[in-house]
């Protein structure tokens, strides 16, 4: 049986020619990251680079490689107007009179990064947006509200090399295939269950969690004999990306809520390179993103390294956690 490759359903989706060609470029980009990842022992790279991000996180070596790769590859595209990573401060601009129709690319080229030095699956989440009009190229021009997605997504290093994504049409997951070196089709219209008995919480920070998040996570954890009248099961991989794509495949809610540790950055997780694309994603294949307060996508921003609360999945588990916050 023949199977579909990344282009022929773009194609299929009447995505537009430009739009096709970036996406593949971002594809290429990440095959070239998870070649990197695989080999990164051999090549002696899975240690710290010595250096620090705009967030004061301390960077791996691997973090600082695939961020040059993806601007090298997706820099070179002829209708990107500028770049923002989690891993670079200033936004970098690949045009000096960005025009209407160009795009925006926001993203975390190696999410869960903490995570290679035990072998564990990280990924490269991407956010794309297309400019409406000429701009000036400055910072301000670059916060975007995420209801101004057109496409996102992120890739997986794992057992294979995922690709998950979306141009507003569904949710398709792609593997790489390594004979051939395409991404074929091996999950198509993705859709996260409504319910779910299932959370993702890094509980190492329940003393500094909000009074709502505490009291729902305990109401879980007391099980069939509790206010939530059935079992939950916790799962954390400490890498989003991992996180999401289980909740993509079998349902459950995956929270980083805002807390005393972090409330005066507004959270954990970035909004224009983490929250929206996933937020994107998990709303195209069913399921809702909230601050808790609010949808993730309609958060005004102020910043292209802002940070927000990130509470997503299984949309009626959401909707319980928002409950929370209002009572």
């Amino acid at each position: 049986m023949t199977q579909t490759t990344l282009r022929a359903q773009l194609q299929g989706q009447k995505t537009d020619t430009d739009l096709l060609m970036l996406m593949e470029d971002i594809a290429t980009a990440c095959q070239m990251i998870a070649d990197r990842v695989r080999h990164g022992a051999f090549a002696g790279v899975l240690g710290t680079a010595n250096t620090e991000n705009i967030q004061g996180e301390t960077q791996k070596e691997l973090d600082v490689i695939s961020d040059e790769i993806f601007q090298q590859i997706v820099g070179a595209n002829p209708t990107v107007a500028a770049l923002v990573s989690e891993e670079v401060d200033e936004v970098n601009w690949r045009k000096q009179s960005p025009q209407a129709g160009d795009f925006v690319v926001y993203y975390d080229p190696l999410d869960g990064s903490s995570n290679l030095d035990v072998n564990l699956s990280v990924g490269t989440i991407f956010s794309i947006v297309r400019l409406d009009a000429a701009t000036a190229p400055d910072a301000a021009a670059v916060q975007i509200k995420g209801t101004q997605q057109i496409a996102a997504g992120y890739a997986i290093y794992g057992p294979s090399t995922g690709l998950v994504i979306t141009v507003g049409q569904g949710v398709d997951g792609f593997t790489h295939h390594p004979g051939s070196g395409e991404f074929l089709l091996t999950q198509p219209a993705m859709n996260i269950p409504p319910q779910t008995q299932e959370f993702a919480i890094n509980t190492s920070r329940y003393d500094l969690w909000e009074a709502p998040v505490r009291k729902y996570i305990d109401d879980c954890l007391r099980g069939a004999s509790g206010p939530r009248a059935k079992k939950f099961n916790m799962r954390w991989c400490a890498s989003m990306v991992a996180d999401v794509h289980r909740i993509l495949i079998r349902g459950g809610v995956f929270l980083y809520p805002k807390d005393s540790g972090n409330a005066a950055q507004g959270g954990k997780l970035r909004l224009m390179y983490e929250a929206n694309p996933m937020g994107m994603l998990v709303e195209q294949a069913g399921g809702a993103s909230s601050t808790g307060r609010g949808r993730i996508m309609e958060v005004d921003p102020t910043g292209h390294h802002q940070r927000v609360p990130v509470i997503l999945g299984s949309r009626d588990e959401v909707a319980v956690i928002e409950e929370y916050y209002r009572d």
